[in-house]
């Protein structure tokens, strides 16, 4: 066991949290736009990440996910150290998919010499396959993938939800609307409804060197899921479940309307039940995946939300480690009931690791 993975706990438990603010920034609405820049080269910010997130879609896209990282983690779940351009911290790698069959984009690209950042962040491209443009609280995303292309015209709405808040990492998400078009062999379909913008950026150990880090080295973080429900056309339900060596770093439940509320629950427990078989990526490594999911939140003696959702789209490969997919879900919001599709992310390195 390294020395960063036993001390995991202690760091997690009870050092971060004295510092965080992630609960009392989540009640308020979003006015730092000027901290969505991408820092390439940093050698403060070792990474960043800007993220375009439309949970729920008709058949058969289900949903499509924009996920980019600018520079490399230093941390298990999310570094494909094969991926590795000749500098680490040079590595940009961009996901997007839906659930349609041939919907999947993962790629990695070296910063300097195929990608082009505005300083500001106000343009950003990787290639010729992604442009996301930003003039808060109005964004635009153009992305052309062997497969399928997607524009998406996007506003952002004062309502944030941080995942993070402190000194050394920040990581938030904007609830957004949005209009567009998804275009792939079969023509074109127009898209709108709500979504998300997001961002984080992150201090780490790998903005010291240029190979990638040890896996001794990297941050322990190694399990990590992350889920979007539409529960109307006007309400999005945020569930998150990280963990580091162990020990809970998020374990949150966020809560945001176009009516400009935004609240961040505490009490959240989540239960999984895996598939069978493992899911087994382009590199032969083995992941234990979902089959079923079932999330309580509640407010005190009241419940919030009872959701049991089942895996049933297939799971493209390349949130660092991991996957993203699909689930029909059902239960109650408010105990009214509610149904649909959400969409999910998963990385579960704790086995590996164990096994390591």
């Amino acid at each position: 066991m390294s020395l960063l993975t036993a001390a995991a706990p202690f760091v997690v438990n009870r050092v971060l949290p004295r510092f965080d603010q992630r609960i009392e920034e989540s009640a308020k609405p979003f006015g730092r736009p000027e901290l969505l820049r991408p820092h390439p080269g940093s050698r403060t910010w070792a990474w960043t990440h800007y993220g375009i997130f439309v949970p729920e879609l008709p058949r058969p896209f289900r949903y499509l996910n924009t996920m980019t990282l600018i520079g490399s983690t230093g941390a298990v779940c999310f570094d494909n150290d094969y991926l590795a351009t000749s500098d680490a911290r040079r590595t940009t790698t961009v996901l997007s998919s839906t659930a349609a069959p041939g919907h999947h984009h993962y790629r990695a690209y070296d910063s300097r010499t195929e990608c082009r950042f505005a300083e500001d962040g106000s343009r950003l491209e990787w290639d010729s396959d992604l442009a996301i443009e930003a003039a808060h609280p109005s964004y635009q995303v153009h992305a052309r993938y062997d497969g399928f292309s997607a524009d998406l015209e996007i506003t952002a709405t004062p309502q944030v939800s941080w995942f993070v808040r402190n000194p050394a990492y920040d990581h938030l998400s904007l609830l957004a609307t949005f209009t567009g078009m998804i275009t792939d062999d079969t023509g074109e379909t127009e898209i709108g409804g709500l979504c998300t913008v997001e961002y984080a950026r992150s201090l780490s150990p790998q903005a010291l060197r240029r190979t990638p880090l040890p896996l001794r080295f990297k941050l322990p973080i190694d399990f990590f899921t992350y889920q979007i429900i539409n529960l109307d056309d006007r309400t999005q339900l945020l569930l998150t479940d990280v963990r580091a060596a162990g020990a809970t770093a998020c374990r949150l439940a966020h809560l945001r309307t176009l009516d400009g509320s935004a609240v961040a629950f505490r009490e959240v427990q989540v239960e999984v039940e895996h598939r069978a078989e493992p899911e087994v990526d382009p590199r032969g490594r083995e992941m234990r995946v979902p089959e079923r999911f079932r999330w309580t939140v509640r407010d005190g003696a009241d419940e919030v939300v009872a959701l049991e959702a089942v895996v049933d789209s297939p799971l493209r490969y390349g949130h660092g480690r991991g996957y993203v997919g699909a689930y029909t879900y059902s239960g109650t919001f408010w105990q009214q009931p509610v149904s649909g599709t959400g969409y999910f992310e998963w990385v579960d390195c704790e086995v590996s690791r164990a096994a390591s």
